[in-house]
């Protein structure tokens, strides 16, 4: 799910709002990575329209994404391993991690990915080591 740069935020919420998503990358027409719009974005643009005195640069849900997506973003290559990956995330503090091949976006790492990995690992760990069963010491 991408962008191009001449969509809006509001375009940007329409679609986080249904696809239940808090990244979007923004490409070009031919899919090479351009940006990434974030959550963080949307609310920020929702937060100066209530308050536009407030807000040195204020950005509302009808301005295109050019004008303030992020364009300095980390990529990973598709060969990049799954924990380097996300201790990458985690040393960078990011939420995402675009996977570029020669330039073309071809999918999009996230911290709910890591998540929904550990609890497949937590499962798979209870089912092979299940819960020890303390001995009855009367029984004994």
């Amino acid at each position: 799910h991408t962008l191009l740069r001449t969509h809006t935020l509001r375009d940007a919420k329409s679609m986080m709002d249904a696809l239940d998503i808090r990244h979007i990358p923004v490409v070009d027409a031919n899919h090479h990575l351009q940006g990434l719009v974030t959550q963080r974005d949307i609310l920020a643009a929702q937060e100066s329209c209530l308050h536009p005195d407030d807000a040195e640069q204020s950005f509302t849900l009808d301005t295109p994404l050019y004008e303030m997506m992020h364009t300095n973003i980390m990529t990973a290559e598709p060969r990049a391993g799954l924990k380097e990956s996300a201790i990458y995330m985690q040393k960078h503090k990011v939420g995402c991690l675009p996977i570029v091949h020669k330039g073309h976006l071809v999918g999009i790492i996230t911290d709910t990915d890591f998540v929904t990995i550990a609890i497949n690992l937590l499962e798979l760990q209870e089912e092979v080591e299940p819960e020890e069963i303390e001995p009855d010491e009367e029984a004994l």
